[in-house]
């Protein structure tokens, strides 16, 4: 195969997700890794793509990603709305935190919640989100981890490029996470960059602890996060309805109702 079309082939691949592995480049070229990397060179050296760790993006990925807005309600007006029932089911979730655990805590206003609880714990917290990187700074015994990205501003949230895992390697017991929403079909988020950043944390947890305020049981809309049967625990308030709590014991879910 020509130079020329292998060029074009690997524009081709770039175009759907903004990324392209080595490992699909390789499948899908008949050509040796040090040509594709050749092959990578030039386009890169022409302005039409970058070399990142584990393949290749579209120039001019970075500036694309500084102007995107998650989908949803912003940061701002989320951490106001059931602020009670937000507090309550973070008190009980810290609850299931153990000393010196190394726990990974997803953005949102109500993972917020369990921050002032895990003082005194000493624990280390992998999270991608700058509210509780500031909520949990001023606990010296607790230790932080924070991947590379760009920062979502309306939910001061750091995701990485398309394509790009940009996470620490690290593994933990539990991970802590919000949603959009929750239903019999799974739990969803607004936007699916969220749900690409969410299953990365999930991919690196044996236990998913999943934190909704009753209210995200009245809508059932958005991309699948996961199904209900991949969520260990879930921690939400006394306005869950019957059916919803029916749902989730059916697909063997342990549910903690806070305050009760």
């Amino acid at each position: 195969m020509h130079a020329t079309e292998r060029e074009r082939m690997i524009l081709a691949a770039l175009e759907p997700r903004g990324f392209v592995s080595y490992r699909d480049l390789e499948a899908g070229l008949d050509a040796s890794p040090a040509t594709i990397r050749r092959d990578l060179s030039r386009l890169e050296a022409g302005g039409q793509l970058l070399r990142v760790h584990g393949g290749a993006k579209l120039a001019g990925q970075e500036r694309q990603d500084a102007h995107l807005h998650l989908r949803g309600t912003p940061f701002d007006q989320a951490v106001t709305q059931n602020l009670a029932a937000k507090e309550a089911i973070g008190l009980a979730a810290a609850a299931l935190v153990e000393p010196g655990e190394g726990i990974m805590i997803d953005g949102g206003s109500t993972t917020l919640q369990m921050c002032p609880h895990l003082a005194g714990l000493d624990c280390q917290v992998l999270t991608n989100s700058l509210h509780i990187v500031n909520a949990l700074l001023p606990q010296v015994g607790t230790r932080l981890l924070l991947p590379s990205g760009t920062i979502f501003r309306e939910q001061n949230i750091i995701l990485a490029p398309a394509g790009e895992d940009s996470m620490p390697q690290f593994h933990a017991p539990k991970l802590f996470m919000g949603a959009a929403a929750v239903g019999p079909q799974g739990v969803m988020q607004h936007d699916v960059i969220l749900v690409a950043a969410e299953r990365r944390l999930i991919d690196r947890a044996e236990q998913v602890i999943l934190l909704v305020d009753s209210s995200k049981f009245q809508s059932s809309s958005g991309a699948i996060v996961c199904g209900l049967d991949e969520v260990d625990v879930l921690v939400t308030d006394a306005g869950i309805d019957p059916a919803m709590r029916g749902a989730i014991k059916a697909a063997g879910v342990r549910l903690i109702v806070a305050g009760n």
